[in-house]
């Protein structure tokens, strides 16, 4: 990877970002409201307190996916990414660049919706309110190395959206964010220690109920953290000269 050329993918990515406030609003403010409107619906109910901070994980990692298969895609399919492929940029360039610009959106992200959920919606959790940031982040990122992979996939922009319920759904019916994982059957159970998810709205169900979670969240940020490296690998694979 040559740190000249990822910086210069990132900040190209990042001035597409910028001009679109669109997918700004999508990844800045679409979280917020959601989450605004379930504590709303449970101000007399623990509801948000219960599930608030877990959903902290959710949303990042399905905004981010979105954004960044339907941008890779449209790369894609338009020759940029064949074009750019034909210069000395590798694909580890082109990848790394585009890690490096969402996982600084990611950063914005966490750090907007989790001070929105704690300073505005009155959301309470035992731990530091950073470790929340912090497992944020890494479900962002997460959600940028799925988009990434699930853009080899899609032929069009629309195709590439469907894969969200694919990609996504199973994930958030497994996770233990409406049925705990251990209270499921012992075949669902085991599918659930397969998805990636789970591993955030853990740790941030540790975050939400934990004064110390620093031990129990080195873990599952260590899974997310393999799960991202490995997406990232695969989609690498599918980066070629020629376009779909």
């Amino acid at each position: 990877m040559n740190p000249t050329r990822t910086a210069a993918t990132a900040g190209r990515v990042l001035a597409q970002l910028r001009a679109d406030r669109r997918t700004l609003a999508l990844m800045l403010v679409v979280p917020c409201v959601l989450l605004g409107l379930l504590a709303w619906m449970s101000q007399d109910a623990p509801l948000f307190d219960r599930s608030g901070a877990q959903l902290l994980g959710l949303f990042p990692l399905v905004v981010m996916f979105v954004v960044t298969s339907v941008t890779t895609l449209g790369e894609r399919t338009s020759g940029t990414l064949e074009r750019l492929l034909s210069t000395p940029l590798g694909r580890t360039d082109f990848l790394g660049g585009y890690a490096l610009a969402f996982g600084a959106m990611a950063v914005l992200q966490a750090l907007v919706a989790t001070g929105f959920a704690v300073w505005v919606c009155g959301l309470e959790v035992q731990g530091p309110v950073g470790w929340l940031v912090v497992v944020a982040v890494a479900s962002g990122l997460l959600g940028t190395a799925l988009g990434l992979l699930a853009s080899a996939f899609a032929r069009t922009e629309f195709q590439a959206v469907q894969f969200m319920p694919a990609f996504v759904l199973p994930q958030l019916l497994l996770c233990g964010l409406f049925v705990p994982r251990d209270q499921m059957p012992r075949a669902l159970e085991l599918l659930s220690a397969a998805v990636p998810l789970s591993y955030a709205v853990d740790a941030l169900g540790a975050v939400a109920t934990t004064v110390a979670p620093a031990a129990e969240l080195s873990p599952d940020l260590a899974v997310l953290a393999a799960f991202f490296a490995g997406s990232l690998a695969l989609a690498s694979l599918t980066l070629r000269r020629r376009t779909p």
